[in-house]
Order: structure tokens, then C-alpha cells, then sequence
């Protein structure tokens, strides 16, 4: 091998500036996206508020009637399931939207399998609090 082509492995990659922070101020910054996050999901996104409406219901009937703490826990867990999807969906869709709003065959796929997911997670939701609720007649 050249010189040249040695030295370029042993070269530091660049590095994001933007993510300069570490420790509690790093911890600081991500709490702070986050919360932009959910305030742009819950702003923008009515498929987002609707979740978090069925959500903000589920959780609490979750502890009420879940007769063990494994049933609270699933019950609860494909809610959040549901919230996390479709904050990744919403994700996507707002991606490809920034890319282009021109119609495209890739866009529509990656589109179309978010909402594939998130058509997955809310059938879980009725099937797990489906079976759950049948349970208790």
C-alpha cells in the first residue's frame, strides 16, 4: 500500500459537531428533543392524538383491571407499542415529505409499510384487549 492510502484508515472520522454535548447536558438535550417530539406529533398528527386519547384511557383501565402485574404490563405495553409506531410512522412520512412532495413509487412503499405497522400494532391492541376482556365475562 502508498502512504497516502495508510494514512487515510488511521484518520479520525469526522464528527457531528451537533453532537458535541456529553453527560448530564447531552441527557438535558435528548429530554428536550424529545419533548419537541411529542409536542410536533401531538400538534401535527391526528392519528397520534387518537392513540394517545385511547392511550390515556387504556393505561389507567389496564391497572384497574388487570388481575396480575404480567397482565397490566401487556395491556399496557401494546398502547405504547402503538404510540412508538406511530411516532416512527409519522417519522417517515414527514422524511419523505422533506425530500419531495413530488408523487413517487418509493414514497409511497415507505409510506405505505408505516402504515402497515401501524395497522399491525393496533391489531394487536384489539386482539390483546380483545382476548383480555373476554377473559373477564
Amino acid at each position: 500500500m502508498s502512504e497516502k492510502n495508510s494514512s487515510s484508515f488511521s484518520a479520525k472520522p469526522k464528527r457531528n459537531t451537533l453532537k458535541g454535548r456529553t453527560g448530564l447536558a447531552r441527557l438535558w438535550n435528548a429530554t428536550r428533543y424529545s419533548r419537541d417530539g411529542f409536542c410536533a406529533a401531538y400538534c401535527d398528527e391526528q392519528a397520534f392524538r387518537q392513540i394517545a386519547c385511547v392511550a390515556v384511557v387504556g393505561l389507567p383501565l389496564a391497572c384497574i383491571l388487570g388481575r396480575s402485574w404480567v397482565e397490566v404490563v401487556v395491556l399496557v405495553a401494546v398502547l405504547l407499542l402503538a404510540l412508538i409506531v406511530e411516532l416512527l410512522n409519522s417519522a417517515i412520512e414527514n422524511v419523505v415529505d422533506r425530500i419531495s412532495l413530488e408523487l413517487h413509487p418509493l414514497a409511497k412503499k415507505a409510506k405505505d409499510m408505516g402504515s402497515a405497522a401501524q395497522f399491525v400494532a393496533q391489531s394487536l391492541i384489539v386482539f390483546t384487549w380483545g382476548t383480555f376482556l373476554c377473559s373477564l365475562l
